[in-house]
Parts: C-alpha cells; sequence; structure tokens
C-alpha cells in the first residue's frame, strides 16, 4: 500500500467499523481500515434482530458489507494487526504487526471485545452455537426449550427476568454459591426457577450444540441451550496506551456521539456498548462516521 496518510485510520473492520467506513467514504474521506480478519461472532451460525439480515449467516453479512464499503474508492482495507499508536503532531500514527507505520487525523476503534471463557471442557466449542450471551440475538430460537442460565447475582436474575419470556423451563447455575437477596430468590421460585450451586465441569455437546451439563458432584442435566455472563476484555489496548479512559464495567468511555475522553478518537461497537448486537454496532459505526466527517468539515471549511 503506497498511501501512508489518512483522513481517518480504522482499526477493526467488522460490522461498526465497516458501517463508520461507508459514512466516511460516501464523503470522499482518505480511510484505511486495519483489520484481522477474526470477529468475535465468527462461530456463530446465523445472525438475528438486525432487519433485513435476520438469519442471515454473519460471514455473509460481513463479506456483503465489505464489498459494499470497498467500492467507495477512498476506503482501503488492509488484512493485518495494529499494535501500536502515537499521538503526532497532526493526528496518529499506527503501526501494524507486519512493521507498516500509517498516519490519520482522527482515529476510530471498532476493535470489539473478547470474552474470557470459563475452564470448563466444551464451553468453547458451544458459545456463540448453543452457549449464547444474549436473548434479543438468541432467543427466540431458543424459545420454548429446557433453558439454562450460566450466572450469578443481578446478571442471572436479569437474565432469567428477560428470558423467563420465552421459556417456562429455566434453571439458573451458579457454579459455586448463589448470590440473590431474599425477595429475588422469592421471585425466582415464584417462576418456577431453578438454582443449582454445584460447579459445572464439563458441557456435553454435538458439533456445539449442548446436550447436557455434568457437574463435580457427579450429576448430570440435560438442556438444549445455554445463556453465559462471561467477563470480558479489550480487544485492542491501543486506546489507553494513547490516554483513552474505561468505564467502571470495562468498557471504552464514550460521550452521546461515541467520541472517546481523548480529542480526535473515537470508539463504536461493542468496545464502548453493553448492548452487544450486530444492529447496534452498525448504528454506532453509521453515528461515528458522520461525527468524524463533521470534525474534519469544520477544521477545513
Amino acid at each position: 500500500m503506497k498511501n501512508k496518510n489518512f483522513d481517518v485510520i480504522i482499526i477493526g473492520g467488522s460490522y461498526a467499523g465497516l458501517s463508520a467506513a461507508m459514512a466516511l467514504g460516501r464523503s470522499l474521506r482518505n480511510v484505511l481500515i486495519i483489520d484481522s480478519g477474526l470477529s468475535c461472532n465468527r462461530q456463530t451460525p446465523y445472525s438475528h434482530n438486525f432487519i433485513t439480515q435476520d438469519g442471515e449467516k454473519p460471514s455473509e453479512i460481513t463479506a456483503k458489507s465489505k464489498a459494499q464499503v470497498l467500492n467507495y474508492g477512498t476506503v482501503n482495507f488492509l488484512e493485518d494487526i495494529a499494535v501500536s499508536g502515537k499521538r503526532e503532531e497532526n493526528g496518529f500514527s499506527i503501526k501494524s504487526k507486519s512493521g507498516k507505520e500509517f498516519f490519520a487525523k482522527k482515529l476510530i476503534f471498532a476493535t470489539g471485545i473478547k470474552d474470557i471463557m470459563p475452564d470448563i471442557k466444551g464451553f468453547a466449542e458451544c458459545w456463540g452455537i448453543s452457549m449464547v450471551h444474549c436473548p434479543y440475538c438468541h432467543g427466540y430460537e431458543l424459545r420454548n426449550r429446557k433453558t439454562g442460565i450460566m450466572a450469578n447475582g443481578e446478571r442471572a436474575f436479569h437474565l432469567a427476568s428477560l428470558v423467563s419470556n420465552l421459556t417456562n423451563d429455566i434453571t439458573i447455575l451458579t457454579s459455586g454459591k448463589a448470590d440473590f437477596k431474599p425477595e429475588q430468590v422469592l421471585k425466582l421460585r415464584n417462576h418456577n426457577i431453578k438454582i443449582i450451586e454445584s460447579e459445572i465441569t464439563e458441557i456435553k455437546h454435538h458439533n456445539g450444540y449442548v446436550e447436557n451439563v455434568i457437574f463435580r458432584d457427579g450429576n448430570t442435566i440435560d438442556f438444549e441451550g445455554i445463556y453465559a455472563a462471561l467477563p470480558f476484555t479489550q480487544h485492542s489496548k491501543i486506546p489507553f496506551s494513547l490516554g483513552c479512559e474505561l468505564t467502571d464495567q470495562g468498557y471504552i468511555s464514550v460521550d452521546g456521539f461515541q467520541k472517546t475522553t481523548l480529542e480526535g478518537v473515537y470508539a463504536c461497537g461493542d468496545n464502548s456498548t453493553m448492548m452487544r448486537s450486530v444492529a447496534n454496532a452498525v448504528a454506532n459505526g453509521n453515528l461515528v462516521g458522520a461525527m468524524v466527517n463533521h470534525e474534519l468539515t469544520e477544521a477545513q471549511f
């Protein structure tokens, strides 16, 4: 790639990053997208709750989106990994794993988050297929099925309340001492939601589809789907090395326009919001593209 200078560098080329790039490309901004090609939902068979794309394979949505975005001649795509960034006099520099260095006036981080998998045999193979994170993305497909919730405390209670509208057969799997308030325990009991505290040792499955859960005490329970609330970490450390702040929950701190605490730097998609869905990532990216173009316009007009 001959050009080293861009109006905007977008780190992360999945739904949010591509959406931001489209908005910028349509405004004739010179854009570079740097992406590893390894999206977090690459194991998920179908995407849902995204109008016009409901039931499509995530990889097909990405491929179609990328092709459309790259129809705009000022948008460039580099399959690589951004490893470091530096504040420069008139913008930022970004270095990639392959040793390339690029410069831009503005940065957009659309880097997503990395789920921290529990050390449970079979869990990772099921993640995104039948072990899922979101009732809005996967709940309809698990309706009226025997469902588990791997979580504890407030997160488990919240998930149980949402899932109770989709199935009457729910078991919360705390894998340790349950942490619920007395009134929460009563409400769960009133909705016939069971709580099992035994530690989980293995998820038995067939090609990623849960069949049963094995506990350390030797018991086994059949399930057809399980929700899990996982801890996470940010995929990229560059925003923080530059000086961007994190929220208490671990997301990149942004304002209502997805602007980080560092001037000239934006974040969009899963790295900066609890609402983790394809549709929300696309909306985030579209907003960021417009706001970055607005900043560039104000600086030059």
